[in-house]
């Protein structure tokens, strides 16, 4: 099988550039702050930050882990900043932005794995955008049930945590993850608010068969997913994963289709989709009632 280095980049997973994100960076930078679109080396950020849309990153640029698919820097982190929580109420007011996207490096340095910073992020961005719903994306929290608890309890209107790819290659891609771990953690949200919407993702392209994606599929709703994302991967750099396979959009379409009538609310499925591209849409076609 061709891997990244030897296949064309097929032109429906080439990113889609549109819109002007100077304003966008430049309330960001005002305040100090960074996004993951940014960090992550997202494809859509032209496009995404053109609405204006951010999904801020906390907890500072450096990851305490090294999954062989992500381009964040896996560093020593650094110290925590207090006052963070407030610059991102401050930056969600600045861009009027009705969807607040907050998410993280992994710090396993701290003893909570930084749950009450983002639970104090959460209720800092509620104070300055009343009116926004608010998406939370976790680490894992090294499968700790009260830091699960402690971000519930600062009632997002979304919990997001990506298992990201088949269990078979959690050892090659995400060697310091683990699949039940990611599924105990989703459930565990589900389970102490019902009213919360979960929603998870995965990466597609990385060397998992169709069958494989079908039951992490099945897993997730068994573990209260109702909003699932399934986007293509692209290597970052030639010192991260190859590419294995480029998925026909004809594919993600069918895994939408198959999606669905596994009982999710919404799926999002296609080459460039990522965990935070259109989370306000896919929120608000899920509730059309709001």
């Amino acid at each position: 099988m061709g891997t990244s280095a030897t296949m064309r980049l097929p032109e429906w997973a080439r990113t889609e550039r549109r819109g002007k994100p100077r304003e966008t960076k430049r309330v960001l930078r005002s305040v100090g702050l960074a996004t993951v679109c940014e960090e992550a080396r997202c494809p859509n950020i032209g496009l995404c930050f053109s609405k204006p849309s951010a999904a801020f990153i906390i907890m500072g640029p450096n990851c305490t882990r090294n999954c062989r698919f992500c381009a964040v820097t896996h560093a020593l982190p650094e110290p925590l900043k207090n006052d963070e929580p407030q610059r991102v109420g401050l930056a969600a007011s600045a861009l009027g932005l009705r969807y607040v996207v907050i998410t993280s490096v992994t710090r396993d340095d701290l003893p909570d794995g930084g749950a009450e910073h983002f639970a104090r992020t959460v209720r800092a961005a509620r104070r300055r955008v009343p009116a926004a719903k608010v998406e939370v994306l976790t680490p894992d929290f090294r499968g700790s049930p009260e830091s699960v608890a402690v971000v519930v309890g600062a009632r997002p209107d979304v919990f997001n945590h990506n298992v990201e790819t088949v269990p078979r290659l959690y050892p090659a891609v995400r060697p310091q993850a683990d699949y039940r771990r990611s599924l105990s953690v989703l459930h565990r949200a589900a389970s102490l608010d019902p009213s919360l919407r979960i929603k998870s993702g995965l990466m597609l392209g990385l060397g998992e068969r169709i069958e494989e994606v079908l039951q992490v599929m099945m897993d997730l709703r068994e573990a209260g997913c109702e909003f699932l994302t399934l986007g293509q991967y692209l290597r970052p750099s030639r010192a991260h994963a190859p590419v294995e396979r480029y998925i026909d959009p004809a594919e993600f379409d069918d895994l939408r289709h198959r999606g669905l009538a596994m009982g999710f609310r919404q799926v999002l499925s296609g080459p460039l989709v990522r965990s935070s591209k259109d989370a306000e849409e896919m929120y608000n076609r899920g509730h059309p009632e709001t």
